[in-house]
C-alpha cells in the first residue's frame, strides 16, 4: 500500500510540474521586462503607500510585495511600518478580531515578511489563536488558507491555545481544505463536495489559488497531490481566451493574480503550455492590468478599487519574478530581509518647528471599518484615522465616504487629527449652544479657520476643495512646515491643471502648497476647486498631512 502510494504521489507531482516550456508560437515575457515591470510596480507602491498602517489597504500587503521584491527600500519605511502595528497590537491588547481570524494570518505574513517573530508583537503571540480550530475556519476556507500559509511562512510552530474547544493541527486545516474540493475539482468560499450538487457551486478561480497556495507545502502527502492536480487541470479549463480569470462572470486582476500565485507557490510557471490560451499567457493576462503609473486596474475598463488591485498585482509580480529567479516563493520566508529594531524612539513626533500644542494621536480603535468604505479608494486613510478616533461613523455603522462636509464637521476633524483640545468659548455670534462649538473655537485660536463676516461662522455651511485646502494649509502651518510660495511657483505648481484659473487668488498659495507636499493628488487633470469636497477626501488629506508632518 505504502508503494501505491508513493507512485502516485510522485506521478502527480510530476503532472504538475510537467510541461514548463512554452510551445508554439508563444513568445515568453522576457525576465528584464519582468524585472522592470516588479520595479514600476515598487515605486507606484512607494508613492502611494508612504505611510503604511496596518490594514487589508495600505498596510500589509504593501510591506509584504516591498520586503520580497528585492526592491532597495529604506529601513526606516519598515520601522515606521512595525511601530504603528505594535501601538494597534497594545491597543486591542492582542485581540485583532474576535471572529475573522484571517486578520491575525495577515499581520503574521507582513511581520514575517520583515524579519520579525509574530509570536512576540508588543509582547503578544499573534499565532496563538490559529491555535483554536473552530474560531479559524468560521469564516469559511479564508480562515484555513490563511492559517496555513501564515503559520508556514516562517515555519512557526503550531500553537497551542488552551481554550480553544478543539485544538487544532496543521494537518487539520489540510484535510478541512482537500475534504472541502468540489467536484470541478476547484474550490468555493463556503462549498463542499456535498453541497456542490445541491447549492450549483462550481469552482471559484481567487478561491482556488488561495488554497492551492496553502496545500504548496503538502504535496507530499498524495491526497494533497491529488487535490493539487485536479485543481490546477481545473484551473487550465476555467482561463479565459485572453490567459485570464474570471470570478462571478467578471474577468478581474485579482482573480489572474490568486491563480498565478498558487501556480508559483507550487513551482509552475504562469507561463506553462497549460495556461496559455491563444498565444496569451497567465503572466501575460496579469501584465495587461499594469499602467503606465505602475499600479494595477481591477478590471480592464478600470473599475473597481485599483489600491487594493495594485497591490495583489504587485506581489503577485514579486511571486512571478523569484520563480524566474530560482528563488524562494512569496511566502516562503526563510530568506526574508532582516529590519533593525527601532532605536527605542517613537515615530511620529512631529517637525521641530511644531506647535507644542500639536500632539501625536495614538491607535485606539484598531481595526475599525466600515462596510460602504471597505472597496473605497481611500480606505487606507479612513480606517487610520478612525482608529485615531479622528473621525467616526454613523450609528447604523456607516461612514458614507461620498458625503460631504460642513465647516462644523472639518473644525472636529481638523483639530481632532493635530491633538488640539476643545475651547471653552464661544468664538462666533452663530455657533453658541453648537454641538462642534469647543472644536470650532479652538480652530479659530489656532488659526485654522476664520469667520465668514459679521461676526459669523456659518457652521452648517458646505466645505469647498479649496476651503478644504487653506485649512489644511493653515494646520500644515501649526505643524511647523513652510507654506510661503512666491507668484513663480504658485503658477509653475498649479498651471498644469487645466481649470486652475477658477480658483480663488487667495486659495492659490495654499492649493499650490497641498499638491507640492502631497497632501493632495497631483495625478489629477483638474483642481475642481469650488467642487464640494467629501468625508473621504478630507479623510486623506489629513492622513496625508499626518504623514508629511511626521504625526503618524
Amino acid at each position: 500500500m505504502k508503494t501505491i502510494k508513493r507512485s502516485l504521489m510522485i506521478l502527480m507531482i510530476f503532472v504538475l510540474l510537467a510541461g514548463s516550456v512554452p510551445a508554439g508560437c508563444f513568445a515568453a515575457v522576457s525576465e528584464d521586462t519582468l524585472q522592470q515591470a516588479v520595479e514600476n510596480a515598487a515605486a507606484y507602491m512607494l508613492d502611494a503607500v508612504k505611510n503604511p498602517q496596518p490594514g487589508n489597504i495600505g498596510g500589509e500587503w504593501a510591506v509584504v510585495g516591498l520586503a520580497r521584491s528585492g526592491i532597495d527600500v529604506p529601513e526606516a519605511y519598515y520601522q515606521e511600518y512595525y511601530r504603528a502595528v505594535e501601538e494597534s497590537v497594545k491597543a486591542c491588547g492582542g485581540v485583532l478580531h474576535e471572529k475573522k481570524y484571517s486578520e491575525y494570518s495577515r499581520l503574521i505574513i507582513a511581520v514575517s515578511a520583515i524579519g520579525k517573530d509574530a509570536r512576540n508583537v508588543a509582547g503578544y503571540d499573534l499565532t496563538k489563536p490559529l491555535g483554536d480550530y473552530d474560531k479559524t475556519i468560521w469564516q469559511g476556507l479564508n480562515g484555513p488558507v490563511w492559517a496555513l500559509i501564515a503559520l508556514d511562512s516562517r515555519d512557526y510552530p503550531m500553537p497551542v491555545d488552551p481554550e480553544a474547544a478543539t485544538q487544532a493541527t496543521r494537518q487539520m486545516y489540510v484535510d478541512c481544505l482537500v475534504n472541502s474540493q468540489l467536484p470541478d475539482g476547484g474550490w468555493n468560499l463556503y462549498g463542499t463536495a456535498e453541497t456542490a450538487s445541491t447549492d450549483n457551486l462550481t469552482a471559484d478561480s481567487d478561491i482556488t489559488g488561495m488554497v492551492l497556495q496553502a496545500l504548496s507545502k503538502y504535496t507530499d502527502q498524495p491526497a494533497v497531490a491529488e487535490a493539487v492536480a485536479k485543481a490546477v487541470d481545473c484551473m487550465s479549463r476555467q482561463q479565459g481566451e485572453d490567459g485570464g480569470f474570471a470570478t462571478m462572470g467578471t474577468y478581474t486582476c485579482e482573480s489572474a493574480v490568486q491563480v498565478m500565485v498558487g501556480l508559483c507557490e507550487l513551482g509552475i510557471s504562469p507561463e506553462d503550455p497549460r495556461f496559455i490560451k491563444n498565444g496569451r499567457s497567465l503572466l501575460d493576462n496579469v501584465l495587461s492590468y499594469q499602467t503606465n503609473a505602475g499600479g494595477f486596474l481591477h478590471t480592464a475598463d478600470g473599475s473597481g478599487n485599483n489600491q487594493l488591485t495594485s497591490e495583489q498585482g504587485f506581489y503577485g509580480m514579486v511571486d512571478a519574478l523569484r520563480l524566474r529567479q530560482g528563488k524562494n516563493s512569496l511566502y516562503r520566508m526563510s530568506d526574508a530581509i532582516t529590519v533593525a529594531d527601532p532605536d527605542g524612539t517613537q515615530g511620529g513626533k512631529g517637525l521641530p518647528g511644531k506647535d507644542p500644542a500639536v500632539q501625536t494621536v495614538p491607535i485606539t480603535s484598531p481595526g475599525t471599518t466600515f462596510e460602504d468604505a471597505a472597496l473605497h479608494d481611500n480606505v487606507q486613510a479612513i480606517e487610520a484615522m478612525a482608529a485615531r478616533g479622528i473621525i467616526s461613523g454613523y450609528p447604523d455603522g456607516t461612514f458614507r465616504p461620498e458625503r460631504t462636509m460642513t465647516r462644523a464637521e472639518f473644525c472636529c476633524m481638523v483639530t481632532a487629527a493635530l491633538g488640539l483640545q476643545p475651547e471653552d468659548a464661544n468664538t462666533f455670534a452663530d455657533t453658541e449652544g453648537h454641538w462642534a462649538a469647543g472644536r470650532i473655537a479652538a480652530a479659530y485660536r489656532y488659526g485654522i479657520v476664520a469667520g465668514v463676516g459679521n461676526g459669523k461662522f456659518n457652521p452648517g455651511g458646505t466645505i469647498t476643495k479649496q476651503e478644504a485646502a487653506t485649512m489644511v494649509a493653515a494646520a500644515a502651518k501649526l505643524c511647523g512646515m513652510d507654506i510661503e510660495y512666491d507668484a513663480a511657483r504658485i503658477r509653475d505648481t498649479l498651471s498644469p491643471f487645466a481649470d486652475y484659473t477658477q480658483s480663488a487668488q487667495w486659495a492659490r498659495k495654499f492649493l499650490a502648497f497641498c499638491y507640492d507636499s502631497g497632501i493632495l493628488d497631483d495625478s489629477a487633470l483638474n483642481i475642481e476647486p469650488l467642487k464640494a469636497v467629501t468625508r473621504a477626501e478630507v479623510a486623506q488629506m489629513l492622513f496625508n498631512l499626518l504623514g508629511v508632518a511626521d504625526l503618524l
